[in-house]
């Protein structure tokens, strides 16, 4: 059974005008995500908008699409998995020296029992998995940190 919420934050020295024109290019969250390998907004960056994804762990390769939910600049990205009903969001929030990003995958509503199959039998587990999600998130995060901060 998937956790509720998973989450990670990170501080970065930089205005959050800066950090928002990161992570809200969806094209570039590849460069982020461990596991990403595509990110493609189909149209406008708007509540709404669709996204193609690819994803990637090891050799297996596996498409999902999404869609926005939630798009406040400069405060807020969300967009919701369709595959498996999860949430993922990124939060910024200023800080006195740059800015706060809090990354969280919410499950609060558990996801597809699909997807917990497929993840149980190809992916080594719903707990594994989860963990190498979160270790994922403070990858993205640091990726997102180095790139603002250069």
């Amino acid at each position: 059974m998937a956790a509720p919420v998973l989450q990670a934050q990170i501080d970065i020295n930089a205005p959050v005008s800066k950090v928002w024109a990161l992570v809200s290019d969806l094209d570039n969250m590849p460069r982020w995500s461990p596991q990403c390998r595509l990110m493609k907004p189909l149209g406008q960056l708007r509540e709404g908008a669709r996204t193609v994804n690819i994803n990637r762990r090891g050799r297996l390769f596996w498409p999902t699409t999404s869609r926005i939910t939630e798009l406040v600049p400069e405060r807020k990205l969300a967009f919701r998995v369709s595959e498996n009903g999860t949430v993922w969001s990124y939060e910024l929030e200023p800080t006195e020296t740059g800015t706060r990003v809090v990354e969280t995958r919410h499950a609060e509503n558990g996801v597809k029992a699909v997807s917990n199959l497929l993840v149980n039998s190809l992916l080594g587990g719903v707990p594994d998995f989860e963990q190498e999600l979160v270790e994922g998130m403070n990858a993205s995060l640091t990726r997102i940190k180095t790139a603002a901060e250069s």
